[in-house]
């Protein structure tokens, strides 16, 4: 052990039996579990006693070579004590044994993600006297060989499957289908040849010391906060490596003792649709693991949820009336204790009911609207509480296609709604290949028997998710509806053969890589691609969407420079365009000849010809542009990338290209070696390239000016024109682009008689613009942060290219996420600070917002309020996104002020 400091330091903190020593605002702490844990006890709630071994505690132990405080063992062994005076049993006492589960308990909440044992204190003594305690041997040697599968796998790193091929065989043997048909015998002669083969695997026979059990589980919980799932679930879900996990180690009750124990798992409202009503399953003479494993068909809580499903066995309202209607009391007392959805986990012991966990629900973002909806219409919360509870990147599950009702659905296999929405895809049938593809950009379908942590990537790569087997709280269902993939589980009547790559439902066989449609809502799964529809964006979301529009100070623009992208910005609430980009526009197959031959051409007058032909077709790109957005700021960034990227390349694109242009094939491509550069991200581009052709973004501005004024005389409301010099670096440089922009306005507005409103600005994307913003801010209106290209020059990394070793950086903890995604608050958050306070002090009122990427990432435009910028500009389907984010953040700030 390793010596700690003087200073004696609390490791461990105890719950249960009607009192304890934490508390729910001790989450940091104890963990999620560990702190509601402790306050359901303090609530009176049945809970069984245990205790947290902090999350101060992973963090000792990664920073200490894996090792403990070496006064950890004393308090966690005063702690056990204490449970053992509260039950009245002792543990590792062969007649009279205490039986406790270790479970993690991270702060936030990671289903699936690490490891869990129960029946921990178990070994051939224990089970007897387990056995005589209960009256019941069947039940004793069915826990204990639970106990040997759970703890080899967990804490031995023995394959899992091993022992399921036995219990088969005996199964087999014995012509039972189901393991509730198996007898005390039965499981003796199981329980027997998993020790041997635990024996046969590690040479050693299983551990029969409950305390060698015990810090075996231990350890084995704190290294599953670094396995493989575990961490890349935090990537996805940004939560910090240094927060760790707690331990929760507490006593055990068996829902596996007959026909009046049970377990469970419940949600206090639809997890999936938000709906007010008590939703979850159950099992009869089960322990936990069998309600999530899909291994038995678990049973509807209420009668009108077993009668809507069509389901024959009872309900737990049916099965166990009087337990039910206490368990109901109970998690209506929870909901409106939390003030939210729970996500609820329950046993009961011989017709005893006991709570074993509660927690904030995780729900799909249909879910998340209503709940927060309703419960500030029932006075529960506040509206802005309510803004608070919808996490704003969930929209994105509302904001894609649906199934097109009118369509035809040839349905192939029915399940359980278990995760909203829809996707069509390939199937696969390993997380693997789910994986592979979808980085190689291909849509897939993963199909399962069922999913484990360990399908957690191919989870994520896929656009939906099937399982033949799994309940609506399975890990399917849950991880699925956590990161907003469509998910039909327990599709029963699938018959999968992965190793032919084939499935076989209602006498039809499908092979991998068939293209199929599911329908998370329904839980049905066609064959083909079926028709979508846009989403409607009204009822709770268009509710709390105008909540949150009543708070917020940022502005949200959108990056668009096509009608369309422009039309679906205004439809999700884009207060105006932060980015249009001319660029794209000159791609288009009927101009991009025209651009060839400005390039082309061998002096100023040649450019202008082939310019004047260019005009009338921006012009009108941008009358429609205004048009659409009726009267809002429209923000147009002048040409921005080099002018090679124009130009075919090879040979035998030069070829094609000369022969449907007329251009001269061997001037375009000695044209475009001339134009090569070694690094075309900091080569001539930008406003250099305004600086060194002028009459490009003359006839750029033109284009823009003439079509406001056209949009203006058209009766339609007067456009708020924001014309924006990319890559500029020196005041000098903005003097020369503010007199050349100011220039060709005058003009136009003598040619035509009238005026409009205008603003001249710089888009900041260099570190030297940011430093000398004050001197920007001389001839510049406003500042638009391109923080795509900002990151790039700060760091020194191409983004096009850091795919390769960024990954790398993460796992190591050099960076917490990808740059590019959410923004380096530090290094470039300082660089936008000192642009910010530079550039008001030249100019107190320039406008100033973000146009990279990084305007649709919350923790992005957290900092964006913080900072008092006055917008942010993301892409289209990212707006409610963005409007939402602000809201938080500007009631974070006012939070912080108070």
């Amino acid at each position: 052990m390793v010596a700690d400091t003087m200073v004696k330091t609390r490791w461990v903190y105890a719950f249960g039996g009607g009192g304890a020593e934490g508390d729910a605002s001790m989450k940091n702490l104890l963990g999620g579990k560990g702190a509601n844990l402790a306050e359901m006890s303090s609530l009176g709630l049945p809970v069984p006693p245990g205790f947290t071994i902090t999350t101060e505690v992973c963090t000792y132990y990664y920073a200490h070579g894996q090792e403990y405080p070496s006064d950890l063992r004393d308090q966690v062994r005063d702690a056990l004590a204490k449970v053992e005076s509260q039950v009245g049993k002792t543990f590792g006492d062969p007649a009279n044994p205490l039986l406790v589960s270790v479970r993690s308990g991270a702060r936030a909440s990671m289903p699936g993600m690490m490891d869990t044992v129960l029946n921990l204190g178990l070994n051939d003594a224990t089970v007897e006297g387990l056995a005589k305690l209960a009256g019941d041997r069947r039940f004793a040697f069915d826990s204990y060989r639970r106990f040997i599968q759970m703890y080899s796998n967990v804490v031995l790193n023995l394959d899992h499957h091993m022992f399921e091929e036995i219990l088969d065989e005996h199964k087999e043997r014995l012509d039972v289908h189901v393991d509730t048909g198996l007898t005390a015998e039965d499981w003796e002669a199981v329980v027997a040849d998993y020790k041997q083969a635990v024996e046969n695997e590690r040479g050693e026979p299983f551990p029969q010391d409950p305390e060698a059990q015990l810090w075996g589980a231990i350890s084995a919980v704190f290294a599953s906060w670094m396995n493989d799932r575990a961490k890349f679930y935090r990537r996805m879900h940004d939560i910090p490596e240094s927060w760790g996990t707690a331990v929760n180690v507490q006593s055990m009750v068996f829902g596996n003792m007959g026909e009046t124990s049970a377990t469970g798992v419940a949600f206090t409202r639809n997890p999936s649709t938000g709906e007010n009503r008590l939703y979850g399953e159950f099992l009869i003479n089960a322990q936990g693991e069998d309600v999530v494993a899909g291994i038995r068909t678990p049973q509807a809580l209420t009668k009108a949820a077993r009668e809507e499903m069509g389901e024959k066995n009872p309900s737990m309202e049916e099965a166990l009336p009087e337990v039910f209607t206490q368990f109901k009391s109970v998690v209506e007392k929870l909901e409106k204790h939390y003030r939210d959805m729970q996500d609820i986990e329950f046993t009961v012991e011989k017709g005893r009911l006991y709570m074993l966990q509660t927690r904030n629900g995780k729900r799909t973002a249909k879910a998340a609207l209503k709940v927060a909806v309703d419960l500030a219409s029932e006075g529960l919360i506040t509206k802005e509480e309510a803004v608070m509870r919808v996490e704003p990147a969930s929209l994105d599950q509302l904001l894609h296609p649906t199934i097109d009702p009118a369509s035809p659905r040839d349905v192939i296999a029915n399940g359980l709604p278990a995760s909203p929405g829809a996707a069509t895809g390939k199937v696969v049938f390993t997380a693997e290949e789910a994986e592979r593809l979808g980085a190689a950009g291909e849509a897939v379908i993963l199909m399962r028997e069922e999913t484990s942590p360990e399908d957690i990537r191919g989870m994520d790569a896929a656009r939906g998710i099937v399982t033949a087997r799994g309940g609506m709280t399975s890990h399917a269902a849950v991880v699925a509806r956590g990161m907003g993939r469509p998910c039909v589980s327990g599709a029963g009547e699938l018959r999968i053969d992965q190793k032919s790559g084939e499935f076989h439902v209602r006498g039809r066989t499908f092979k991998a890589h068939d293209v199929i449609t599911i329908d998370g809502s329904t839980g049905e799964v066609l064959t083909g691609a079926v028709k979508m529809i846009e989403p409607e964006l009204s009822g709770d979301f268009a509710t709390l969407m105008t909540w949150a529009d009543s708070v917020r100070r940022l502005k949200v623009r959108a990056n668009a420079e096509t009608a369309l992208d422009a039309r679906t910005a205004r439809q999700f609430g884009a207060e105006g365009i932060g980015l249009c980009r001319t660029e794209h526009m000159f791609f288009d197959p009927d101009r991009i000849a025209a651009v060839r031959e400005m390039i082309l051409a061998d002096d100023e007058k040649g450019r202008r010809a082939a310019l004047e032909k260019i005009l009338p077709m921006q012009r009108q790109d941008f009358v429609e542009l205004f048009g659409i957005m009726e009267g809002l700021p429209v923000t147009i960034r002048l040409l921005d990338p080099p002018l090679h990227e124009f130009l075919p390349h090879t040979e035998e694109d030069v070829a094609s290209v000369a022969a449907a242009t007329g251009l001269d094939p061997a001037k375009l491509l000695r044209r475009a070696k001339e134009l090569h550069e070694v690094n075309p991200m900091l080569g001539h581009r930008g406003c250099r390239l305004g600086v060194a052709y002028p009459e490009i973004y003359e006839i750029q501005v033109r284009a823009i000016v003439e079509a406001a004024l056209d949009v203006a005389a058209s009766g339609k409301p007067a456009p708020i024109v924001e014309i924006m010099h990319p890559l500029v670096a020196k005041g000098e440089e903005m003097k020369f682009l503010r007199e050349l922009t100011d220039k060709t306005v005058k003009a136009v507005f003598a040619e035509r008689g009238r005026e409009i409103e205008y603003k001249v600005g710089a888009m900041v994307e260099l570190p030297r613009a940011a430093i000398r913003a004050g001197d920007l801010a001389e001839h510049a209106e406003f500042f638009s942060f391109g923080t795509n290209d900002l990151t790039q020059t700060t760091f020194g990394i191409s983004r096009d290219d850091s795919g390769r070793f960024l990954n790398a950086y993460i796992e190591k903890g050099i960076f917490e996420r990808d740059p590019f995604v959410s923004l380096d608050q530090e290094g470039v958050g300082d660089l936008i600070r000192i642009a910010t306070e530079r550039g008001r002090a030249t100019r107190p009122d320039v406008k100033l917002g973000i146009c990279g990427e990084h305007g649709g990432d919350p923790a992005s435009i957290q900092f964006c309020e913080a900072v008092g910028l006055d917008y942010v500009s993301c892409s289209a389907y990212r707006v409610p996104i963005a409007r939402l984010a602000a809201a938080q953040a500007a009631i974070g700030e006012r939070e912080k002020d108070r």
